[in-house]
């Protein structure tokens, strides 16, 4: 069996050109790697200076020996909860500024300066962790005991007790760089179609126009002759020989 074609109609409106890769409103093009890429190194390199404030800013553990064993100088002390706030606070502020200055740096955002944000972020938080442990105190009480003598208290090397606290920079990263996307970004501007508010366009129900239908009205009578909805008149009828018959007088 064959299955019926329907031509198409002439005043269907042009197809579309097909769609080509990477012509979506969500591609991402290779300009967009290249500024995600920009800004994990950007955001990564930052986390020098989160090590250097760290280690500026954290309040100091102090311990002490009495020649066999190290103790903690203070055991009421929250000097070791207050360094894990101190870097929680610091990460937190630098992934507010690094949003904004993305932000700023492209208005339009898209995933991958997100995806670039979120990875640079991450790799900031564990240069300046490291880099905070290596500018503090020494590691190694036993040495640093027998520096400072008998009964002198020194201070005990940096510590993040709370691993978590490494998730504050690209948490708070991408929730504001996120939040001003959603707010401030520009916004595409919306194509109008070639008919907008009708489908399908009015003149898809047009009446065509030939040769039979010039000289018509629109309601479909001929134009020089009676409307179609008057009564119909009876003339008198021909006769045989051409004239017309007289109309037949009525009866009694």
């Amino acid at each position: 069996m064959t299955e019926a074609v329907t031509p198409p109609s002439p005043f269907d409106p042009p197809p579309l050109p097909p769609a080509e890769p990477g012509d979506g409103p969500g591609a991402v093009t290779p300009a967009d790697v290249r500024d995600g890429a920009a800004v994990a190194l950007a955001v990564g390199v930052a986390g020098v200076l989160l090590g250097l404030l760290w280690a500026w800013l954290a309040p100091r553990v102090q311990y002490v020996s009495n020649g066999q064993a190290v103790f903690l100088r203070d055991s009421e002390s929250e000097a070791r909860i207050g360094s894990d706030g101190t870097f929680f606070l610091l990460a937190a502020g630098f992934g507010v500024l690094s949003a904004v200055a993305v932000f700023l740096w492209r208005r339009a955002g898209g995933v991958a300066l997100v995806i670039g944000l979120a990875v640079g972020s991450v790799f900031a938080s564990l240069v300046g962790w490291r880099l905070g442990l290596w500018l503090g105190p020494s590691s190694d009480l036993r040495a640093a005991a027998l520096r400072a003598g008998k009964g002198v208290p020194f201070d005990a090397p940096l510590q993040l007790l709370a691993h978590g606290v490494l998730l504050a920079w690209p948490m708070a990263a991408v929730l504001v760089h996120l939040g001003l996307t959603a707010l401030w970004s520009p916004r595409e501007p919306v194509a109008h179609d070639e008919w907008p508010g009708v489908y399908p366009p009015p003149h898809v129900h047009a009446e065509q126009a030939g040769p039979a239908s010039e000289g018509r009205p629109a309601n479909g009578a001929p134009a020089d002759g009676p409307a179609a909805d008057g009564p119909a008149t009876a003339g008198p009828a021909p006769d045989a020989d051409g004239g017309s018959a007289a109309p037949e007088p009525p009866r009694g």
